[in-house]
Formats: structure tokens, C-alpha cells, sequence
């Protein structure tokens, strides 16, 4: 089932300064992961993303998440936040206005380019990977794997 971005994460996805990194699995289920600026999220919350290379191993590994259900892992980073989006590819877009509009904006960002696809990406799971909210949740299930030095009498 699909969820809804916080507006953080949403404008995290938007800024070109942020690493993006796009993790999927091929069919032995070895991960590939890749950077990806070309990770973003339309006016829907749906993540999008620009594969320019028809044969890229992303590309086949989206394709075979799609056929057989596999699900897809993003990670956002930028200052001190960090977000893990688990969700699914649900669709590719290889013709038609949303290509047509894809192709036109990353030819005129990247120059002489192909674009083999505009993949739609359903967020499943959201995941806030930040160092505070890490450290305050394992601190809070596992109190006692604190180390001996920390703990004051």
C-alpha cells in the first residue's frame, strides 16, 4: 500500500544537492546500488526515476522487479537528514507526454542524452535513517546495550 512523503523528504527529493541512492536486486538476488541524481517525486508523491541507458543493469533489475513483484530500496541524504524509502516499481514510461517531458528536461540539463524510461516508484515504507532518531530508537528497545563507561551512578 502506497504512503504518503513528509514535505521534508519531499523537498530532500527535489533538491539536486541531496545524495540519492537507488538499490535494487537482480535475479540471484544480488543488491546493485547505485547513485542516481535523477531520483525525484512528481505532484502525486510518487517517485520517479530517469534511467538513461536501455541495457543499464538498473534497468533490468527494475523490469524483473516489476514481472515479479520485487521491491526496490531508495536512500535520501542531505546535511543531517537521511530517509530510506522501500517500495515497488509500478511503471514505466517509454512513450507518451510524461516521457516526452522527462526527455526534454534532462536533454536540456545533461546536453546530448537518451532516455531509455521514466520509471514510477510506489513508497511502501518509509524509513527516517538520521543519526538522532536511530540512536533515540535502538536506545529505547535495547536500554541494556548500552556500554559500561557511559553509564553513571
Amino acid at each position: 500500500m502506497a504512503i504518503e512523503l513528509p514535505a521534508e523528504l519531499v523537498a530532500l527529493l527535489r533538491d539536486e544537492q541531496s545524495l540519492k541512492l537507488l538499490a535494487t536486486v537482480d535475479a540471484e538476488g544480488t543488491p546493485h546500488v547505485v547513485s542516481k541524481q535523477s531520483l525525484g517525486v512528481d505532484d502525486h508523491g510518487k517517485i520517479y526515476y530517469l534511467e538513461l541507458l536501455e541495457s543499464s543493469r538498473t534497468n533490468r533489475n527494475l523490469v524483473r522487479a516489476v514481472w515479479f513483484g520485487g521491491r526496490i530500496s531508495v536512500f535520501v541524504r542531505a546535511g543531517k537528514a537521511s530517509w530510506q524509502i522501500k517500495g515497488r516499481p509500478v511503471q514505466a514510461h517509454v512513450a507518451g507526454p510524461v516521457f516526452q517531458r522527462a526527455y526534454v528536461g534532462i536533454r536540456e540539463r545533461l546536453g546530448d542524452v537518451d532516455l531509455a524510461a521514466v520509471w514510477v516508484i510506489e513508497p511502501e515504507e518509509l524509513l527516517d535513517e538520521s543519526w538522532p532518531t536511530r540512536r533515540r530508537e535502538e536506545e529505547a528497545a535495547h536500554p541494556h546495550f548500552i556500554h559500561l563507561d557511559r553509564i553513571r551512578a
